[in-house]
């Protein structure tokens, strides 16, 4: 029973995904209960992914690793985090656990596209767009001038959007598949 509920939950979550998102594109302000659980949601786990994010760059702030290596770190953690924690289930055939961690990948990655999507705004993050609260240098605006293609940010970020909803949809179907096909708890 815990593993329908659990392919439910995450279902509903995602089926709901695209309306109730609090980043761009804008959602409806509209104050029901189902919005204020979405918000609530995005605000605890992107805080927790933020951490991460930011340990990312704190290792290139401890270590000697070059300038383009620290912006691009805290991406590189943020995306490694719920994947490994994935892998880890994986491992001890825990799969239940081992696709709600691939759905948190496509989860941050979908983050992550939002993110890329306003490197064309300028270097600077303003500090309300910023995980710190506070103003700071936009990771993917560097990354991607040096690389050569910050006119295509947009691309880019529908790429990376794309993916991050494959992740998601994989993981649900994986997750249907261990509720409903694989046998009872």
């Amino acid at each position: 029973m815990a593993k329908r509920a659990t392919f439910v939950v995450f279902a509903i979550f995602l089926f709901s995904f695209h309306k109730y998102a609090p980043y761009p594109p804008k959602y409806i302000v509209e104050r029901s209960t189902i919005q204020s659980i979405f918000d609530l949601y995005y605000f605890i786990s992107n805080q927790v992914f933020g951490i991460v994010h930011e340990g990312g760059h704190g290792v290139c702030y401890i270590l000697p690793c070059p300038r383009f290596l620290t912006a691009i770190n805290g991406t590189i953690f943020q995306l490694l985090f719920p994947a490994g924690i994935g892998y880890y289930y994986y491992r001890r055939d825990n799969l239940l656990a081992a696709n709600i961690g691939i759905f948190f990948t496509g989860f941050t990655m979908h983050y992550t596209a939002w993110y890329i999507s306003t490197s064309h705004e300028g270097a600077i993050v303003p500090a309300s767009k910023s995980f710190l609260g506070k103003d700071g240098y936009h990771d993917f605006h560097y990354i991607l001038d040096t690389l050569g293609v910050l006119p295509y940010d947009g691309m880019i970020a529908g790429i990376v959007r794309f993916i991050s909803y494959l992740l998601m949809l994989y993981a649900i179907g994986r997750l249907y598949w261990i509720a409903f096909v694989a046998g009872e708890d």
